[in-house]
């Protein structure tokens, strides 16, 4: 099957959430959140990540993640990764609680998919506050893709994470799994980056969002994925957007819709004159959703 039947199959039983003009989602993908040692790239990252997560919560949006949220191919432990970052789990279980959380599945964190995988470690979580288990996101779905659509203007958006792009991230996870853990990890520690990773290789990237654009055009539909970790919000015509990552060293990025607009919004740390750093939100495109 090539990438265009993989992408198709991962909306051929979406979820349809609808929009209306109360509605407010926040898209973030690829936080690849880790076990807390130096591969854990969500570790520069993670006070900027908790506070936006916070604001959304606190503003009412509705959190869609779409994919690649534990890095599972460099960790063999999701319980590691609760107990290292139990704050955002914490805040994911808010938004879970009050039906604002839907969550799809990527290449780094496929065993999500599998029923059995997320009932043993996304019903229950260790609360640092309350040194106790509380519980989490008990009977969550991963999804491979999901739809949503604006009921006032009729805009669909088409949501996935974007790995169906490549043969060895989709079909052959378990192998690209197989050699981030033992060939590429191990390489990275010394300054070898991974050549097939489409974050961290460019002709991968382009490879990838050109596949991704292509599925867009031709089936003349708004896809929005993340896996190439850079954030994308063109003008009509242009069908495809990306959500950029959470793993930036300097700043996270993520698409907000509502009111019938997407927002790439950038978040990073500034400092003012006397030296105090602060917390800042910078919209960098927006587009409206009037077809």
């Amino acid at each position: 099957m090539g990438y265009r039947g993989r992408i198709n199959r991962a909306f051929k039983n979406a979820p349809v959430i609808t929009a209306d003009e109360n509605s407010r989602f926040v898209l973030f993908s690829d936080c690849h959140r880790g076990n807390g040692t130096h591969n854990d790239n969500f570790l520069k990252t993670q006070h900027l990540y908790f506070a936006a997560l916070k604001h959304y919560y606190d503003n009412g949006f509705t959190y869609i993640e779409l994919g690649d949220g534990d890095e599972l191919w460099e960790n063999r432990s999701m319980e590691q990764i609760k107990e290292i970052h139990s704050n955002v789990f914490w805040l994911l279980s808010l938004f879970y609680r009050e039906n604002r959380l839907y969550m799809l599945y990527g290449n780094h964190d496929m065993e999500k998919k599998f029923n059995s995988f997320s009932r043993k470690n996304f019903s229950t979580y260790f609360c640092t506050s309350s040194q106790s288990f509380t519980g989490l996101c008990p009977d969550i779905k991963f999804y491979p893709g999901i739809i949503l659509k604006d009921i006032r203007t009729g805009a669909s958006l088409y949501i996935t994470h974007g790995h169906q792009s490549s043969l060895l991230n989709s079909t052959l996870w378990r192998l690209g799994r197989f050699l981030v853990r033992y060939v590429w990890k191990p390489l990275e520690q010394i300054g070898i980056l991974d050549p097939t990773n489409a974050a961290k290789n460019y002709t991968v990237k382009k490879r990838s969002e050109h596949k991704l654009n292509t599925w867009a055009e031709e089936n003349n539909k708004i896809l929005i994925t993340g896996h190439t970790h850079r954030p994308m919000l063109n003008q009509a015509p242009s069908l495809y957007i990306n959500t950029g990552s959470c793993v930036h060293p300097r700043c996270i990025t993520c698409i907000e819709a509502e009111n019938g607009e997407l927002k790439l919004v950038k978040w990073f740390m500034g400092t003012r004159s006397n030296g105090n750093f602060y917390l800042e939100r910078e919209v960098l495109s927006t587009r409206a959703l009037n077809c």
